[in-house]
């Protein structure tokens, strides 16, 4: 059932200047699990592995602007570094909205953090595992792109050690580490803390 589904360019504006992307339009299994892929490549530049960002979608941070996570300083630095580099990859997954757990019983766990609980059990107090995430849909495109050696950009081991399960090597972790806030610092120290994110 895994599709390329469709092709184009997306011009976006992007730290006052328009740059030019690939999109990459893809589904596997059902119209639920979709994602997105975006493509920047420099024509004869520099030969060298893809830099890539494998990106759990989050309409609070992502579209919002939420200062809970750091997913759109996340994103935002993420496509800095792609367009900066001579072949770069976002690999955006909306389906893995709150790791995975959807949108709704990710604001129920955020009003359980508001208790006092942090992401982790959070997520354990509504009957929601840790980390509902899969990463097969993103190997998938990275192989069919032909993107079968990359340097991701993660702080995440267990995200390296997916994709690497998938056939896709990981020959470098880039650090992508965000500057907290008061309103994430808690919830970064959880993932450095107990999800093992290098933080």
């Amino acid at each position: 059932m895994f599709q390329d589904t469709a092709r184009t360019m997306l011009p976006i504006e992007f730290q006052g200047r328009e740059v030019q992307l690939e999109a990459h339009a893809y589904e596997d299994e059902t119209a639920s699990y979709q994602a997105m892929a975006l493509v920047h490549r420099i024509e004869n530049g520099k030969v060298e592995l893809p830099i890539v960002r494998v990106h759990s979608g989050c309409v609070t941070g992502d579209i919002f602007h939420s200062l809970r996570c750091d997913c759109h300083q996340q994103l935002q630095k993420a496509l800095e570094r792609i367009t900066a580099s001579s072949h770069g990859v976002i690999i955006y997954l909306p389906h893995h909205e709150g790791r995975g757990i959807g949108l709704v019983n990710k604001i129920k766990a955020y009003a359980a953090q508001d208790r006092g609980l942090d992401t982790v059990d959070a997520n354990l107090s509504i009957g929601a595992p840790v980390d509902a995430r899969n990463y097969e849909l993103a190997a998938k495109i990275l192989k069919h792109m032909g993107c079968t050696e990359v340097r991701l950009l993660t702080n995440n081991p267990l995200k390296v050690a997916a994709l690497e399960g998938h056939g896709v090597s990981v020959l470098e972790q880039v650090p992508h580490v965000i500057t907290a806030s008061r309103y994430n610092a808690r919830y970064l120290a959880t993932k450095r803390e107990r999800m093992s994110h290098k933080l």
